[in-house]
This record gives C-alpha cells, sequence and structure tokens, in this order.
C-alpha cells in the first residue's frame, strides 16, 4: 500500500517543481491570447479536480484496507482463542465441589464396599474396553481351580503378544511358580504370565475363558465380555459399576490382596542368568497416606488408562473404578481427588454412611 503514495508525493514534487514554468508560459500565452489562456485554464481546473478525485479515491481505498486487515487479524485471533478455550474446557479438571470430586476419567463409580451405597458415579454403566483389568478375574479364576501354586509354569511362545506386539521381559523359556507367574500378571501387568496361566489351567486356555465369562455372570455383571485373558484385546469390555462387583470380590481373596499391593519383586532369570526387577504399576501402593486392599492398572489405546482399587478412605471402605483416563497420571490424579474429596466435603461423607 506504500507505492501509491510514494508516486503521488513524487507526482506533487513534480508538479511543484514545473510549476513555476507553467505559470510564465500561461502569462506569455495569454498576453498573446486571451481565449487560449481561458482554455487552458479550464484545463487545468479540470485535470486539478481529477487528480484531486483519483487522490481521494486512493486514499480511501487505502484506509479501507488498512481498516479490514486489523478487523479480519481480530476476528481470526478470537476465533483460535475460542477454539483453544473450547479444548481446554474439555481436558482440564472440573473443580471438586461438595456434589463431585472433579475427576477426569470418562467412567467413573465409588462405592461403600460395606453397604453397597453409591458416593458419586459418572457414566458407570457404559460398556467400555477393560485392558488389564481383565487379570483380576484372570487371577480369580486360577485360584477357584485351586491349583498348586507351587508348581512350575514355562513361558512358552504361545504366550507371547501376537494381536498388540507387546515386549516383555519375560523371556521365552523362563520359568517360574504358578505364585510368581500370578505375581507379576498382577503386581506388573505382565503379559505373558496372564497368558501363560490360561495356557496351563487343566482343559487349556478355551475352557478357562469360559470359566471367565461363568465367573462374570456368577457375580452379577450382566454388561461384561471376556475373549482373553490378559486384557490385550479391545472385546474384553464391562462397565464401572460391574467392576465394582468384580473388586468387592476380588478382595475376598488373600493372595489378589498381597500380589497387588507388593511393590516389587526381583528374581534370576533360569533362561538368561540376569536378576529381574518388577515393580507395581500403581504408584499408590507405596504411598503410606494410603491403605490400598487392592490395586489393579490396566491401559491399551481403546481402553485409555484404567484404575480399579479397594481402599480404606477415612475410616470407609471404599471401592474406586476410574476407566478411560487419557493423560498418563491422570487416573493416580483422579484417585487422589476422590480421596481428598471423601475426606473433605460433608456430602461425600454423608453419601458414604
Amino acid at each position: 500500500m506504500r507505492r501509491p503514495i510514494l508516486f503521488l508525493c513524487t507526482l506533487t514534487a513534480a508538479v511543484a517543481l514545473m510549476l513555476p514554468g507553467v505559470v510564465e508560459a500561461a502569462s506569455k500565452s495569454q498576453a498573446k491570447s486571451p481565449s487560449s489562456a481561458s482554455k487552458k485554464t479550464a484545463t487545468a481546473k479540470s485535470n486539478a479536480k481529477a487528480g484531486k478525485q483519483q487522490a481521494r479515491t486512493t486514499y480511501v481505498t487505502r484506509n479501507k484496507a488498512a481498516a479490514v486487515k486489523p478487523r479480519s487479524t481480530v476476528a481470526r485471533t478470537a476465533i483460535a482463542s475460542a477454539r483453544n478455550n473450547v479444548r481446554v474446557a474439555k481436558t482440564s479438571t472440573l473443580p471438586s465441589t461438595l456434589d463431585h470430586p472433579g475427576v477426569q476419567s470418562s467412567g467413573v463409580l465409588v462405592l461403600n464396599e460395606i453397604s453397597g451405597e453409591v458416593i458419586y458415579e459418572k457414566n458407570a454403566d457404559n460398556v467400555t474396553p477393560i485392558a488389564s483389568i481383565t487379570k483380576l478375574m484372570t487371577a480369580m479364576v486360577t485360584l477357584d481351580a485351586h491349583l498348586p501354586m507351587n508348581q512350575l509354569i514355562t513361558i512358552s511362545d504361545e504366550d507371547t503378544d501376537t494381536l498388540k506386539g507387546t515386549s516383555s521381559r519375560l523371556t521365552v523359556g523362563t520359568t517360574l511358580t504358578r505364585a510368581e507367574v500370578m505375581l507379576l500378571a498382577l503386581m506388573s501387568s505382565e503379559n505373558r504370565a496372564a497368558a501363560a496361566l490360561a495356557r496351563s489351567y487343566p482343559g487349556g486356555r478355551d475352557l478357562f475363558i469360559r470359566k471367565m465369562n461363568e465367573k462374570a455372570a456368577m457375580l452379577g455383571m450382566r454388561n461384561s465380555r471376556f475373549y482373553d485373558s490378559t486384557g490385550l484385546t479391545p472385546n474384553n469390555v464391562s462397565t464401572p459399576r460391574d467392576l465394582a462387583l468384580m473388586v468387592k470380590a476380588a478382595h475376598g481373596y488373600p493372595e489378589i490382596h498381597h500380589f497387588t499391593t507388593s511393590s516389587e519383586y526381583s528374581f534370576v532369570s533360569n533362561a538368561t542368568g540376569r536378576e529381574l526387577i518388577f515393580r507395581n504399576t500403581n504408584p499408590l501402593v507405596k504411598d503410606e497416606d494410603w491403605q490400598i486392599g487392592i490395586s489393579k492398572t490396566g491401559f491399551i489405546n481403546e481402553a485409555g488408562r484404567c484404575l480399579v482399587m479397594q481402599a480404606t478412605i477415612d475410616d470407609t471402605p471404599v471401592v474406586m473404578i476410574l476407566l478411560d483416563s487419557n493423560g498418563k497420571y491422570t487416573r493416580i490424579g483422579d484417585a487422589t481427588r476422590v480421596r481428598k474429596w471423601l475426606e473433605n466435603s460433608p456430602t461425600a461423607k454423608l453419601r458414604a454412611g
């Protein structure tokens, strides 16, 4: 937009330089022929008028363009800001209030384990993949069979993950007792360990999966289905309300309580000769502020990050189901938010009984 301005300035300067000559020539011409001078004067006035009109048009056009540009920029900025605010609103934590703990997880259920009364729920009947939360059912079916826990189980090629391609530090050929295999499946969510429990079950994997679904039906888990023992398949589905029934049942098994709340376990692998250290996938089990009876995490892309727990909070035994969290630490943050809400909200205390 600067070129028209520069052109006008140059034109004005040129006109100013030429003006004396034009005036002198006009004076001489006027002296010789008055009529010719009059014609030239009229022409000069017409040209001046046209020049002013052109300058005015250029000025208006230039200023309109200058005015429109900031407006469009502001509009784009406002739209981008509004869209960003929507994204932030979708992902940010709702503040805790007297009525709710402000959790981010998509599916939530918090209930009193003794009375069964629901303290807080959010999409509690939505059916969703449950990932490695599956392994609690895997452990219960294994323990219900009363199999010898000191029996040796060797990890085989059949136990490797061909669905998601996940890796494992339990190399093929590693031999452990059934108790150790169950410990790693529950504490560290080892998929090969969970697969080995189903494979080594009397009657094989197919019978094991059938027993998982029979157990679910017996517990009243009407909206739950199991297709493998690991949870790697998104076909393993349930609801927060169904999972609360499973967690309550799992809490009745001393082995599951011990294995899911152990912070770490180490052993020397017979396959590699190296010491391996496995740790709990839930860091809260090492927090002295928590009294946890059952803990299990889970994650696949289809399920999001999940966490189920039984814990005693403010002298109340509570079952907590947190499904489909986006952030890596969101489920842990949600558990902490629920605990603080239960400890501090009069409404939560009233609901907890």
